[in-house]
């Protein structure tokens, strides 16, 4: 059921979602890829190759959390890996198709682009040289749904 609560806070779907199926599928994703599969047709980065060195998926109640930490995102690619892997966790495509994606560079081969409802940049981490301040600032939003969800 939709969340009326939380319309515009979270993305849903209709669909029961399989969490392992779509950590598996996600684990293809890690490391230095050509993400051109996964960039929006008005995406101006110079470069689509980016390092995706932390993506894990974990269910949180009825809640669902992608956590992805990249040196660098290209435009909706975010929005595109969540919809490849809820195609996944759906059961509609089989769990080597996020590999298959990736390996297409091709953006029509990924399906749709996910709801932005739920994106929320939690940090932005610089080099070491720049000396800022550093402090875990997220997600705060899941503190209480363990405990909704017994």
């Amino acid at each position: 059921i939709r969340p009326a609560h939380l319309a515009e806070e979270v993305t849903w779907n209709h669909r029961p979602l399989d969490v392992e199926r779509m950590a598996e599928a996600a684990r293809c994703l890690l490391g230095t890829h050509d993400f051109s599969a996964f960039r929006a047709s008005q995406c101006q980065a110079k470069s689509p190759v980016k390092e995706m060195y932390h993506l894990r998926v974990t269910r949180h109640g009825q809640m669902i959390v992608l956590d992805i930490r990249a040196s660098a995102f290209l435009h909706h690619m975010v929005r595109n890996i969540a919809g490849v892997l809820m195609s996944i966790g759906s059961g509609e495509r089989p769990v080597a198709w996020a590999r298959e994606v990736l390996e297409s560079r091709d953006r029509r081969e990924a399906g749709v682009t996910a709801h932005p409802y739920g994106l929320y940049l939690v940090q932005v981490e610089y080099p070491e040289p720049f000396v800022l301040p550093q402090r875990y600032i997220g997600p705060h939003f899941l503190s209480g749904f363990d405990t909704l969800a017994d």
